[in-house]
């Protein structure tokens, strides 16, 4: 069972774009998260002398990119990048609020950042190969791992979401029907090859594994889901067969309509093109029903 946290972020000149810090009650880490065109005042702050680990967060090309880095004194380092590097337009500096992180302690979370961006398979990462862990013992290693934990409840939070994997494990048995862990909805679009079902649980949109979708995206005036349609081609959470492609894993949407649309290739309103399987009434519909006053 996940503990309830408190989480507190202070807007240093007040705006919610500007520069921010982010804290949870007992925890040691601190997170300072910056724009580039106020880099030069995120570098007199205190904490971007500290050992710790840092995110360029960008574009290249109209396509997402990151990098992760450590560094004994991560100010100096980020002076380095903005000479350097050209693309990125966001950095995130992750230390200890006592300063207390050494230089294994930051290779090993580096490695760990990587391994979890690239796992995610969210944003491609500028990084070569991913670097080695350092040598921690035991003890030091739980206590990263842990530091870990909080920060991956902390960067969502700033939306720095390059580590979260919409992939999902089933949680149940192979064999047990959805109804029984969420509501089942369906979909079924014959004209674009379009097949599938989803379950909603915990306010996520879970297209199952097996359902079928168009192998292309075919709405070019409408790019934003085509870019999802794409990523999970090449991530291979669509397999393409043909002019269709099959999900090999339950994956998680933010929204129906993004499930929706990348299942049919073309841009769709997923409120009324997912029918619950039960009676066929649209999402809309249900939703709709499920605020009735039972008293009225």
């Amino acid at each position: 069972m996940v503990s309830a946290r408190s989480l507190e972020l202070f807007f240093i000149d007040g705006r919610p774009d500007g520069m921010l810090t982010a804290e949870v009650f007992n925890w040691t880490g601190h997170v300072l998260k910056t724009p580039r065109t106020q880099i030069k005042q995120a570098l007199s702050r205190p904490e971007s002398g500290f050992t710790g680990v840092y995110i360029l967060l960008g574009e290249d090309n109209g396509e997402p990119r990151a990098y992760i880095g450590e560094s004994e004194d991560i100010g100096n380092r980020l002076r380095d990048h903005v000479i350097k590097k050209d693309w990125w337009n966001e950095a995130v500096l992750i230390t200890s609020a006592a300063d207390n992180l050494h230089k294994a302690h930051v290779k090993y979370l580096e490695s760990r950042l990587v391994e979890l961006a690239r796992i995610a398979g969210v944003t491609p990462l500028e990084n070569g190969n991913t670097p080695p862990r350092s040598s921690l013992s035991e003890a030091a290693r739980a206590n990263m791992e842990s530091f870990l934990e909080t920060l991956m409840i902390v960067l969502p939070a700033i939306r720095v979401d390059m580590f979260v994997s919409k992939a999902r494990e089933r949680s149940v048995q192979k064999n047990q029907p959805l109804s029984d862990i969420g509501i089942e909805f369906r979909l079924s679009v014959p004209k674009y090859g379009a097949v599938g079902s989803c379950y909603v649980e915990s306010g996520e949109i879970i297209v199952q594994s097996g359902s079928i979708a168009n192998a292309y995206w075919v709405h070019p005036q409408r790019p934003n889901y085509g870019k999802i349609h794409k990523s999970l081609v090449e991530r291979g959470i669509l397999l393409v067969d043909g002019q269709n492609a099959v999900f090999t894993q339950d994956f998680a949407f933010s929204s129906l309509s993004a499930a929706a649309s990348v299942l049919i290739g073309r841009e769709t309103g997923g409120r009324t093109a997912w029918k619950l399987k039960s009676d066929g009434r649209t999402y809309a519909q249900w939703e709709k029903d499920q605020l009735k006053d039972p008293s009225a």
